[in-house]
C-alpha cells in the first residue's frame, strides 16, 4: 500500500520559486491500474518520480506499507527504487552499450543476487515480454516496441511492489502501443501499476482507476476512497554494485569508444614509456656493473696499506678553508694534515698476520710489499758490478700461490720459479718488455730477443752489511761491489709469463718477479745488519746524515733498508665476487672490540668503483624520472578530462542506473572502473612499448660501448608491477573529481538528457 500525505513540491531557480504539486493526498493499493492524466505542467511527472523516489517532496509524507520516509536516507531511497520500483520510460532508457540481457540483469546485480539467479531470472523475464530469441543483441537492434518490452522485463525482474509507466505508449504507434498495456496488464496484474499518459482513450480502457491532475493538485479521482492495508516490517535489501559489475559496464562502454579508449590510453602511456625506459636501461648498467665487479673487478684486490684512503670519509668531508697570510710571506703546511681527516695508520701487526693466514680459506693467494727500495742489486757485466735499480726492472713479488698465477698467465717459455733464487721475465698480453728492463739486464735489442737470450741470465740481490760501509756515522754504497756480488743471493731467470686476462696485470705488473721465499732469505740477512741496527738507535736518516723528513717516519726508513717483517702493503686475491664478501666479512669481524687506531682497514677499488657508478646512475635516473614524471602528471590531468567527458556523455546511464536503485558510491565505483581499465591498458601499453623500443636501444648501446656490454636497456618484474600500479593509481586520481560530480547528479535530471 502506498499512501501521498499532503505532499508538496516547490522547485526553486534563484529567487524564483515553482509549485509542481500542491498539497496532494492520495492512496494507492495492490492489484491497481491506476492512470494519471492532466494536461503538460500539471505534475503528473514530478507526482511519479516522488512516488518512485527519484524525487524528493518539499513537504508532507509518502507513506510505504505504513512507514513514513521523511527520515529515509539516500541509501534507503535506493534501496526503495531497487526492491519495490519497477520503472518503465517513454524513451526506454536501456543502456545502448550493453546487451538486452545484461539491461534486464541490472536491477538483479544491484540486489547482489548470484549469476546463475540472475541469469536465469532475466531469461525468464525476457520470455514472459517475447524476447527470448533477443537476449544477446544491443538495444539499437531492436524495434520501438521491442525496447519497450525490454524495459518492462527489467521493470519486473526484481518483482517489485509497483510498477511505475511513464509515458509508455508515448513513441508508439496506436496498435504497438495496445500489444505493449495488454502485455503490462497481463504480467503485472496482481501489482500496483501508475501510469502517467495523455491518451484518455487508453487509460480509460485499460485502467481500473483514473486520476487526475491539475496546477498540482488532483482534480478528480474515479475511486478516492479505498480501504488501506498495510504489510508489516516493510524493510528492502540495501542494494550494492560489486566493483566486477563496475567493470563491467565500464569497459563495454570504452568499447563502444575503442579508438578514442585507445588513443586516451596511448596518451596515458608516455609517461610510463619514459620511466620505464629510464628504469630499464639504469636497471642494465647497474647488472652490468654488478657483472663486470663479479666477474672481472673480483679479480682487483683487496689491499691493506698502511695509509689507506678512506672513500667513506671523503664523500662527507669538506677540506678546511686556510686564512690568507697578513703579510708577504710563504706559509708551510703538511698535506697530510690537511688530510687528516681521510687518512687512517693501519696497525698491521704480527697478530694481523697470522689472523690473515687463518683465513687461507677465502682467498687465492697474497702478496707482501715491504716497500724496500733498492734489494741491493748488482748486475755483473764483464767482470765490471754495478747497481741495478730495482725500479728500472720492476722488480715486484710474485703472489705465494703459483697455482693462483698459472690460471691467469701462460707460461711462454721455461718455468715457475721452484726456489728462492728463481724468478721470472713478466710480459703483456702482447710478449711486450720495457726495453729499459732488457738493457738493465744486459740484453741485446737491436735484434730480435728470442727467449733464449733472456733466460738463464741472472743478478745478484747483496746483504746489507756487504752492500754498505759506515763513513764518519754515514752509511753509503762501496765503491766496490765486487765481494759483494760474490757473496750475495743470486737471481736468476728461469721463466717467462704472460696475462691470459684483462685483470692478470691487476696481480702481476710487467717486469721480474721475485718468489717469496726470497724475500724471506733477504729479511733474515738484512733484520740483524749494521745499518739496520744503527738506524734504530739514530733519530736521523743514516744514509743521508739529515734528518728525518716531514712525512716520514724511523719505521718508513728502516723499511727501506729491510729492517721490519711488517709489510707496507698486503694484497689479497680472491677467486670470486662471493669469496671476497666473506673474506670483506671476516676483515671486519678483526675490528670488532679494538680501538680505532689498532683497525685495519682495507681499501676495495672493485666495490668503490662499482658504488661510485651506482650513485651516478642513481642521480641521473632520479633526474630522468622527474622529466618522465611530468608527462605522467599531464596524461592524469587529461584523463580527468576526459573522465568528465565521459561523465557527460553517459549522463542518461547515470539516471537509469539511479532509478534501478544504484547508490551514488555505486555511481562513483562505474566511473573509478572505467579510470582503472584506462590505467590498466595504459601501463600495460607503456611496458609492451618499452620492451620493443628497447631492442633499438639495446643496439644503439652496444655500439656506444663498443660491445663491452649487451642487452643493457633490461626492466625487471618489480619495475613492471610498480609502473602499472602507478599508472592505475595516477588515472584512478585523476578520475576521482569526474566520478563525485557524476555521482551527485540528479537521477530526475540525468533521465531527462537526450542518449
Amino acid at each position: 500500500m502506498l499512501e501521498l500525505k499532503n505532499i508538496t513540491k516547490v522547485y526553486n531557480v534563484g529567487t524564483f520559486s515553482q509549485s509542481a504539486l500542491d498539497n496532494v493526498s492520495v492512496t494507492f493499493q495492490k492489484g491497481e491500474f491506476v492512470s494519471i492524466l492532466g494536461p503538460s505542467g500539471s505534475g503528473k511527472t514530478t507526482l511519479l518520480n516522488i512516488i518512485g523516489g527519484l524525487d524528493r517532496y518539499t513537504s508532507g509524507d509518502l507513506i510505504i506499507n505504513g512507514k513514513s520516509t521523511k527520515n529515509f536516507k539516500d541509501i534507503d531511497w535506493d534501496s526503495y527504487r531497487n526492491n519495490s520500483i519497477g520503472f518503465v520510460f517513454q524513451s526506454y532508457n536501456l543502456i545502448n552499450h550493453i546487451s538486452v540481457l545484461s539491461n534486464v540483469e541490472l536491477a538483479l546485480t544491484l540486489s547482489g543476487v548470484s549469476s546463475h539467479e540472475k541469469r536465469k531470472k532475466a531469461l525468464e523475464a525476457l520470455d514472459k515480454v517475447g524476447l527470448s530469441y533477443h537476449v544477446n543483441k544491443k538495444p539499437n537492434q531492436l524495434s520501438g516496441g521491442q525496447k519497450q518490452r525490454v524495459a518492462i522485463a527489467r521493470a519486473l525482474v526484481n518483482d517489485p511492489d509497483i510498477i511505475l509507466l511513464d509515458e509508455p505508449t508515448g513513441a508508439l504507434d496506436s496498435v504497438t502501443s495496445k500489444q505493449i498495456l495488454n502485455l503490462i496488464s497481463e504480467v503485472a496484474s496482481d501489482k500496483l501499476i501508475i501510469m502517467v499518459t495523455h491518451n484518455a482513450e487508453l487509460a480509460r480502457a485499460y485502467s481500473s482507476r483514473i486520476v487526475e491532475l491539475k496546477d498540482g493538485q488532483i482534480i478528480s479521482d474515479s475511486k478516492p476512497e479505498i480501504e488501506k492495508e498495510y504489510s508489516k516490517n516493510y524493510s528492502p535489501k540495501k542494494t550494492a554494485m560489486s566493483f566486477f559489475t563496475a567493470l563491467k559496464l565500464s569497459f563495454n562502454n570504452l568499447r563502444t569508444k575503442f579508438l578514442r579508449s585507445l588513443i586516451t590510453a596511448l596518451a596515458a602511456s608516455i609517461g610510463i614509456i619514459g620511466i620505464a625506459l629510464v628504469l630499464s636501461i639504469a636497471n642494465g648498467f647497474t647488472k652490468e656493473i654488478h657483472r663486470l665487479e663479479k666477474e672481472s673487478l673480483s679479480g682487483m684486490p683487496i689491499t691493506i696499506e698502511e695509509y689507506p684512503f678512506d672513500f667513506s670519509n671523503l664523500r662527507g668531508y669538506q677540506f678546511s678553508n686556510p686564512k690568507k697570510p697578513d703579510g708577504d710571506y710563504i706559509v708551510p703546511y703538511d698535506p697530510k694534515e690537511q688530510l687528516s681527516n681521510l687518512l687512517h695508520k693501519n696497525n698491521i701487526t704480527e697478530d694481523f698476520m697470522n689472523y690473515l693466514d687463518e683465513m687461507n680459506i677465502y682467498y687465492e693467494t697474497l702478496t707482501y710489499n715491504y716497500d724496500i727500495s733498492m734489494f741491493n742489486l748488482l748486475y755483473n757485466q764483464n767482470g765490471n758490478v754495478s747497481p741495478l735499480s730495482a725500479r728500472d726492472i720492476s722488480f715486484t713479488p710474485l703472489p705465494l700461490n703459483h697455482n693462483y698465477i698459472l690460471e691467469q698467465f701462460s707460461v711462454l717459455s721455461g718455468k715457475m720459479p721452484e726456489s728462492a733464487n728463481e724468478v721470472v721475465l713478466v710480459t703483456d698480453e702482447y710478449h711486450r718488455v720495457d726495453q729499459e728492463i732488457l738493457l738493465s739486464l744486459g740484453v741485446d735489442i737491436t735484434e730480435k730477443v728470442s727467449y733464449s737470450n733472456v733466460i738463464g741470465k741472472s743478478f745478484v740481490s747483496a746483504k746489507n752489511d756487504d752492500y754498505y760501509e759506515a763513513v764518519d756515522g754515514i752509511y753509503k754504497v762501496k765503491s766496490k761491489l765486487n765481494e759483494a756480488y760474490d757473496n750475495g743471493f743470486e737471481l736468476k731467470i728461469v721463466g717467462i709469463i704472460k696475462p691470459n686476462t684483462e685483470v692478470a696485470p691487476l696481480l702481476l705488473s710487467s717486469g721480474i718477479a721475485y718468489d717469496n721465499r726470497f724475500l724471506d732469505l733477504f729479511l733474515e740477512s738484512s733484520l740483524n745488519s749494521e745499518i739496520v741496527n744503527a738506524q734504530k738507535e739514530s733519530n736521523i736518516d743514516v744514509k743521508t746524515g739529515n734528518n728525518i723528513k716531514p712525512g716520514q717516519s724511523k719505521e718508513d726508513l728502516l723499511k727501506n733498508i729491510g729492517g721490519t717483517k711488517i709489510p707496507s702493503v698486503i694484497n689479497i686475491f680472491v677467486k670470486d665476487f662471493e669469496s671476497k664478501a666473506k673474506l670483506k666479512e671476516k676483515l671486519d669481524e678483526y675490528n670488532k672490540g679494538l680501538e680505532k687506531e689498532d683497525q685495519i682497514k682495507y681499501s676495495d677499488l672493485a666495490a668503490e668503483f662499482t658504488n661510485i657508478m651506482s650513485t651516478i646512475i642513481d642521480g641521473i635516473t632520479i633526474v630522468l624520472i622527474a622529466f618522465a614524471g611530468i608527462s605522467l602528471v599531464v596524461s592524469s590531468i587529461m584523463i580527468g578530462i576526459i573522465t568528465y567527458v565521459s561523465v557527460l556523455e553517459r549522463t542518461k546511464e547515470i539516471g537509469i542506473l539511479r532509478s534501478l536503485g544504484a547508490r551514488k558510491k555505486d555511481i562513483t565505483r562505474v566511473f573509478n572502473a572505467e579510470t582503472f581499465i584506462i590505467g590498466l591498458v595504459a601501463g600495460i601499453l607503456g611496458i609492451l612499448i618499452s620492451l620493443l623500443l628497447s631492442i633499438p636501444i639495446n643496439l644503439l648501446l652496444t655500439n656506444a660501448v663498443n660491445n663491452m656490454m649487451s642487452n643493457i636497456a633490461r626492466i625487471s618484474i618489480v619495475h613492471i608491477i610498480v609502473l602499472i600500479i602507478i599508472s592505475i593509481t595516477l588515472t584512478l586520481i585523476s578520475g576521482l573529481i569526474p566520478a563525485k560530480i557524476a555521482a551527485r547528479k540528479d537521477p530526475v535530471e540525468a533521465l531527462r538528457v537526450e542518449g
